[in-house]
């Protein structure tokens, strides 16, 4: 019996040594910062380094630079005016604006005589609401406060300013010595850290990686209940805002001590680095050929309004994004509009008729091989519609080829139910429009991309409905689209109805290690289309049709051209050229959409079109498939 309760004794014994080891020995840093934020109050340092921002070949497009930051934790028991004399003897700052000093005067000087005893009467009534009376007394301030008076209340203001009880930046990039003296002073909540900025390596992409600051109040209650502080810097726009989870670090913590000085117990760390789709050395040698073609522009006929293109390549089996710019020149400086590729959307015209032949096979209105001869169309009270010339006799391939609009025209008209002659009175429903509308937007042509950025703009929709819009909207001269939706939509036919997200977002790395990859998104699949037929005849496009020079044959291209109107002003018509492109047409591997708005315009005098997208196009194309 004795040697069983020895046992059992020896065993438990075991257990609480070997627990206590374990608290002790492994969770004592766990349980120590337990213990501190019991018994002690724990304050959090500014934001800690942002995860950096590279391509997909691991250079850093987006990076940060350290500096020293005065920073203000709002402790209790501190009186702000004291520290702000302090401080004003360490560090200069530009004297406090008149609204400040309003703003000051009214909340420490006695203020009720600049009221009349009526309004006084009116406040006490509850006539007058408290604001109105701060703004009555606010209008008839006249402050006098000395030069450094205002720079005391300058001081004053930035301790006080934003959410009262959290740390605030009192002045960046402080030198050395000053740190130092802010650190060895020991002045309450006042404390010098190496903190950073964001740095952009790349006059490229800027606005696409979007911004970073502070929370809103608009948006308090989003972050506050996503377990931000009031404080933290968060990204504002595009891809820092919609990466931020991953993008932000850890905050330093620091223990407030009974003198309220400060000690660190938890150093900062950085966050994941986000890798790209894009490719910035492909990127910017696009650039090069936009900013080129801008200049040779200069010396070509009827390019009065022409100082903007727009490409776009495209990974057509994932939706990745591997170049995306746009290039706008304002007298000898260009300026990088990338964003208007989310927000801008153009008159695109006949590159579209992958999407409108689509509409007539899905509607059994197209029959494979049928020939028809190119005419030109009269609606009742409607001018005469033609193509651009009399094409002969064209099936549905040739009428790709050859970039019929007579051909999409009848196709509309049997939509409508009727057998085209001439002066027939369509009647046109709104239903007419959604059947063409729909089938567009399962392409991305009018409706989202699902790209990984706010803001996305899926174009306009004509309002009116008309017969002789109707077959404007069938050739793309009716509703507008971006270039977002136009590389999704020559996607969409690359991948044979396929239609993937569109994305920036490759993968995110922590110390190298990959701990999230992005995965193609499918978002739908066009049915009920013939894709060979499509495909076959945006081969001819490029091999012997409308589109013959936009691109070289050696890498087995398929894709479409576009010529629309635009009207610039009251009295100005101008004109869009588009280019939307992939290859090898059996085995896609690349997409390439190029977009010149106002290329050229309609003076009455002079037609010549300058060649401005066929040149910017061949060149993008070698680049892609030469690289």
């Amino acid at each position: 019996m004795k040697k069983i309760y020895l046992f059992i004794i020896t065993i438990l014994t075991t257990i609480v040594v070997s627990r206590y080891t374990y608290l002790y020995v492994f969770k004592h840093n766990y349980y120590y910062n337990k213990y501190l934020q019991v018994s002690n109050k724990i304050v959090y340092g500014l934001n800690a380094p942002r995860g950096r921002i590279l391509d997909r070949n691991g250079k850093v497009l987006v990076d940060n630079i350290g500096v020293n930051t005065i920073v203000f934790h709002h402790l209790d028991n501190i009186k702000v005016k004291d520290i702000a004399i302090i401080l004003n003897n360490i560090i200069e700052v530009e004297p406090a604006g008149v609204d400040y000093q309003k703003k000051y005067y009214l909340l420490y000087e006695e203020t009720d005589s600049l009221l009349t005893k009526e309004e006084q009467d009116l406040y006490n009534r509850r006539k007058l609401t408290l604001k109105e009376i701060e703004d009555i007394k606010l209008s008839r301030i006249k402050p006098t406060y000395t030069k450094e008076e205002q720079k005391l209340i300058t001081l004053y203001y930035l301790l006080t300013d934003g959410y009262s009880y959290d740390s605030k930046i009192i002045k960046e990039d402080v030198s050395d010595e000053i740190c130092a003296k802010v650190n060895t002073t020991n002045i309450p909540g006042l404390t010098c850290e190496y903190t950073t900025k964001r740095i952009y390596l790349y006059d490229t992409l800027n606005d696409i990686y979007g911004h970073v600051g502070n929370i809103s109040k608009e948006n308090k209650e989003y972050y506050l209940n996503n377990g931000y502080s009031l404080n933290d810097q968060v990204g504002l726009s595009y891809l820092e805002k919609e990466y931020d989870e991953y993008l932000r670090g850890k905050k330093a913590e620091y223990l407030v001590n009974s003198d309220n000085s400060l000690t660190l117990i938890k150093d900062s760390v950085q966050g994941n680095d986000i890798y790209l789709s894009i490719d910035i050395d492909l990127q910017l040698k696009i650039n090069d050929i936009i900013k080129k073609n801008l200049t040779k522009a200069e010396s070509l006929k009827n390019t009065k309004y022409y100082n903007t293109s727009y490409v776009i390549v495209s990974n057509p089996n994932t939706g990745e994004i591997i170049a995306s710019t746009g290039i706008m020149k304002i007298k000898d400086n260009y300026h990088d509009v990338s964003t208007n590729l989310l927000t801008s959307s153009f008159t695109v015209g006949s590159v579209i008729k992958g999407a409108s032949h689509t509409v007539g096979y899905q509607n059994n209105l197209i029959k494979e091989g049928k020939k028809i001869n190119d005419s030109c169309v009269k609606l009742y009270l409607v001018p005469e519609k033609c193509s651009y010339k009399k094409l002969g006799l064209i099936d549905d391939i040739t009428a790709l080829k050859t970039s019929s609009n007579y051909y999409q025209f009848i196709t509309a008209i049997k939509l409508t139910g009727n057998t085209y002659k001439k002066n027939i009175k369509l009647n046109v429903t709104e239903e007419h429009f959604n059947i063409y509308r729909n089938t567009f937007a399962s392409f991305g042509l009018g409706s989202s991309t699902g790209i990984d950025l706010e803001n996305e703009s899926t174009g306009i929709k004509g309002k009116t409905i008309a017969p002789d819009l109707l077959l404007n909207l069938s050739i793309g001269q009716y509703d507008t689209y971006t270039a977002l939706g136009l590389i999704n939509y020559i996607n969409t036919i690359a991948t044979q109805g396929n239609r993937y997200s569109l994305h920036y977002l490759k993968e995110v790395k922590n110390n190298n290690k990959t701990i999230y990859t992005y995965q193609p998104n499918l978002l739908n699949t066009v049915e009920n289309s013939n894709f060979k037929r499509i495909i076959k005849g945006f081969k001819e496009v490029l091999y012997t049709g409308t589109g013959r020079g936009y691109t070289d044959t050696k890498y087995k291209p398929a894709g479409k051209t576009g010529t629309s109107e635009t009207v610039y002003s009251k009295d100005i018509t101008t004109i869009t050229q588009t280019y939307a492109m992939f290859a090898p047409y059996d085995n896609p591997k690349y997409s390439i959409v190029v977009i010149s708005p106002n290329i050229s315009y309609n003076n009455d005098k002079d037609t010549y079109i300058a060649p401005i997208n066929r040149y910017i196009s061949k060149e993008v194309s070698k680049l892609v498939f030469e690289k």
